[in-house]
């Protein structure tokens, strides 16, 4: 099973991040390289065209998940497995403080 989201970086898409069974991958949208704006999403993932792919989630992503009583908030309303990293991505870092945040994608068309 894939789940992924729709990576955005000041409000415009950015990318892709996702968990298969392989682990977690982000990657850079090929129309997003091409802007003469486009900028590193973080330090750790410069531009390229080629996937960042790791047996765990990729440290900037996991940085962005809720901590502490917020987290706990974030268990309690969405009932989410505290463990389950990407879910928690996919379902509390849509609005998160800074210029990135994470749509989950439904249809894996994309």
């Amino acid at each position: 099973m894939r789940r992924s989201g729709r990576v955005l970086f000041k409000n415009k898409h950015a990318g892709i991040v996702w968990q298969d069974e392989d682990g977690y991958g982000f990657r850079y949208d090929e129309e997003y390289l091409k802007l003469p704006i486009a900028s590193p999403i973080s330090l750790t993932l410069p531009l390229r065209q080629a996937s960042y792919v790791s047996n765990t989630m990729l440290p900037f992503f996991d940085g962005l998940i809720p901590e502490g009583w917020l987290l706990d908030i974030t268990v309690k309303n969405w009932k989410v497995n505290p463990n389950d990293r990407m879910e928690l991505l996919l379902v509390a870092c849509k609005d998160c403080i800074g210029a990135v945040g994470v749509e989950p994608i439904e249809n894996e068309e994309e």
